[in-house]
């Protein structure tokens, strides 16, 4: 359990990133994984930063995924266990928007509100890891290996819009769920994945992103795990 009290860190951001979409992975289909630093400062939307674009919309993007967030210091950790990867692992190479060090899935908790510049955003889910991490870093299993490491980062709703740059700083104003950091839904979802109060509790959990919710509803009611396959293994 997360004490209600825990103080996070107020982070500086390590940049930010956009990207437009282009074509990608074996059947040249669009993405905007690869995003690109840029100076200036800009509008945060509903729909996140102006000018980064989603090419699949119905994995990517909305409202309850508007920015992505990766923890720089995880890249260490991949660096480690993959060295042979370590030119492709740097911050930007998960596709985030915004990237720190001190904040990570076992520290943030669904529902927490961060102020980003004059933006107002909370944490509405982790990322679930798909296919398109394969070929981003040429390993086959690499979107298996970040689901079962935990690894994945998160997205934040943008619940006012306002502004920010590169040098700004991402403080957290409030934690409505102390008990539900990431890493937890993150446990529950992927490894105890029939615990029946962890997914009750889920299935209720109000700033957890609605599919997130029904998806923890489903198994609950069935007592099955969907399929996992088509959205881990690179199409042929």
């Amino acid at each position: 359990m997360v004490s209600k009290d825990l103080v996070l860190p107020t982070v500086r951001l390590l940049g930010l990133r956009r990207g437009r979409a282009e074509p990608f992975g074996p059947g040249s289909e669009p993405s905007a994984i690869r995003k690109q630093p840029f100076a200036a400062r800009i509008r945060v939307t509903r729909l996140g930063l102006v000018g980064d674009e989603q090419a699949d919309r119905r994995h990517h993007g909305g409202p309850d995924k508007a920015l992505h967030h990766y923890p720089a210091e995880h890249y260490a950790s991949w660096r480690a266990k993959l060295p042979e990867l370590t030119p492709r692992m740097e911050v930007g190479g998960f596709g985030e928007n915004l990237s720190t060090l001190g904040l990570h899935e076992e520290n943030v908790c669904v529902g927490d509100i961060f102020r980003l510049g004059s933006a107002t955003i909370q944490a509405s889910q982790a990322r679930q890891p798909c296919w398109k991490l394969n070929i981003r870093f040429g390993l086959p299993d690499m979107a298996r290996r970040v689901q079962d490491s935990g690894r994945t980062g998160w997205y934040y709703r943008v619940l006012e819009e306002g502004e920010t740059g590169p040098d700004d700083t991402l403080e957290c104003i409030e934690r409505p769920h102390p008990d539900w950091t990431l890493g937890r839904v993150l446990h529950t979802l992927y490894h105890d994945c029939l615990n029946g109060e962890a997914l009750s509790a889920l299935a209720g959990l109000e700033a957890l992103a609605p599919g997130w919710r029904t998806l923890a509803a489903k198994r609950l009611s069935s007592g099955v795990v969907e399929e996992w396959s088509r959205r881990l293994n690179t199409p042929d």
